[in-house]
């Protein structure tokens, strides 16, 4: 790659991301290719999105606590039956009788999210390969359970996820090594930032604190005399305002931990990168939570999602050979999905913690500078996001199973409402822990696209091994243009 030949000019000084004065100093390339520093100011971004999911946390709260209290101790204390006449039909109960159940799975949740980043960091490549095999067994196993109880519907469920992730982990097995390399690398990162964990942990304990006041309106819901249908609904909508909240809090997580991985690889190897200023955290956890904060709420709205259905689509892809009707319909949907990628990516996080940019602008800026150096082709190869997207799911399974046991004692009728709610908790809390290492991951990547020397200086093995694998991906993608065109 030319980047690769770019130096760090010797009076580039990245002393910390951003200073008081609401400016950053941000890295460029000068005419003679050396890289240098130009200072930005920092402006409010997205802010329609991050007065909207404020509006959205009070209204929410004050529902979530008219649910939870209509059924405190008292059924019906605010007579709010009246209006759900039409969907009335089952027993009534008291919000006490299932919140218990959902402070237990808060604590599961976080008892696992806190173990498994210590087993991470002690035991990488065994906990790695576990994330991914163990989930595909662990879902049939959850499959046949709910087809034993009756529950057709979630056993067929998870039959197909367990079938999707069997199906996914065979399209990607020869793509693991790699990733187990870069996840490594990351943890070695993040490991060697202590206070960035310790800040992750604090999230964690904000998460904690929402999902006390989420799971008192979720038990007055699942407490109340609506009919299944009625409680369904109402548990959806909470879901979805609970999942938003959680991506809000991983992606600012994921933008301080960016800045800070940032900061450490590009002052890696000058005199004065032997210490962190003090300074460099408070700002970096400033930005995120004041003039980033809407790009971090907007761009949680879909990102998740997004990359999620590309790395399904991309394994499925990999695989068709013979169909040509079944792959020119996976090829209009990757198509759909790449395009939708330009403005929804993980990425994005990275340029918001350097730069202070828009989410859309850093989005189609980390695309580009991907697309232009030819990184897109690495990044394509890596499934670190996925593996750790296992791990996520395998901890919700876990607390939702538990919960789930527990229900099915004392309720059996309200089994699936709880557990389901339970392990959506648990994947939240369980994420918020995995984000750290992630964030790492998409930092390396940035830099290695805007100066492979960045990752060189840091670790001359890893870089090229980069190198190498990007070389391999190009040239594979090279052949396969030729051939279409031949076959053409």
């Amino acid at each position: 790659m030319s980047g690769s030949t770019n130096s760090v000019s010797p009076s580039s000084d990245y002393a910390s991301i951003s200073s008081g004065d609401q400016s950053l100093q941000r890295s460029r390339r000068s005419g003679d290719g050396t890289r240098v520093i130009v200072r930005e100011s920092r402006h409010w971004h997205d802010v329609f999105w991050s007065a909207i999911f404020v509006i959205h946390m009070i209204c929410l709260g004050f529902v979530l606590a008219v649910l939870g209290l209509n059924r405190f101790r008292i059924s019906d204390r605010l007579n709010i039956d009246r209006y759900t006449q039409r969907f009335l039909g089952n027993h009534k109960g008291l919000t006490e009788d299932y919140w218990p159940l959902y402070a237990v799975a808060g604590g599961i949740g976080v008892f696992i999210s806190w173990v498994w980043s210590l087993l991470l960091g002690s035991y990488a490549n065994e906990m790695m390969k576990v994330s991914v095999h163990i989930l595909t067994t662990y879902l049939a196993v959850v499959s046949v359970l709910c087809f034993w109880c009756r529950q057709f519907f979630w056993g067929g469920a998870f039959a197909i996820g367990a079938l999707l992730q069997f199906l996914y982990v065979i399209s990607v097995i020869d793509r693991l090594p790699f990733t187990m390399l870069v996840l490594r690398k990351a943890l070695k990162l993040v490991w060697g930032l202590p206070k960035v964990i310790l800040v992750a942990h604090c999230f964690t304990v904000v998460m904690l604190l929402w999902m006390s006041l989420w799971s008192f309106g979720a038990a007055g819901v699942v407490a109340s005399s609506m009919g299944d249908e009625g409680r369904w609904w109402l548990l959806v909508v909470l879901s979805v305002s609970l999942f938003w909240t959680g991506a809000v809090l991983c992606n600012t997580v994921h933008v301080i931990v960016s800045g800070m991985v940032f900061h450490v690889l590009f002052n890696c190897g000058q005199e004065e990168s032997s210490s962190l200023p003090p300074s460099s955290l408070v700002d970096s956890l400033r930005y995120a939570v004041t003039t980033s904060f809407g790009s971090i709420c907007y761009g949680s709205l879909f990102t998740a999602a997004i990359r999620t259905l590309r790395w399904e689509i991309r394994g499925f892809r990999s695989k068709i050979c013979g169909n040509e009707c079944l792959l020119c319909c996976v090829d209009f949907l990757f198509h759909l999905v790449e395009t939708l990628v330009r403005f929804f990516n993980k990425y994005a996080y990275v340029q918001i913690a350097v730069y202070g940019k828009g989410f859309n602008k850093s989005a189609r800026d980390a695309w580009e500078l991907f697309q232009s150096t030819g990184v897109e082709a690495l990044v394509a190869y890596d499934c670190s996001g996925a593996v750790l997207l296992m791990g996520t799911i395998f901890g919700g399974l876990i607390t939702g199973s538990c919960i789930g046991i527990w229900a099915w004692i004392k309720y059996s009728d309200r089994v699936i409402m709880v557990a389901s709610t339970a392990m959506l908790m648990g994947m939240v809390l369980v994420g918020l822990g995995m984000v750290v290492v992630e964030s790492a991951v998409t930092s390396i990547y940035i830099c290695f696209a805007e100066d492979p020397s960045l990752i060189e200086r840091w670790d001359v093995d890893f870089y090229n091994e980069m190198s190498k694998i990007l070389h391999s991906r190009l040239q594979h993608r090279s052949a396969r243009a030729r051939e279409v065109l031949t076959t053409a």
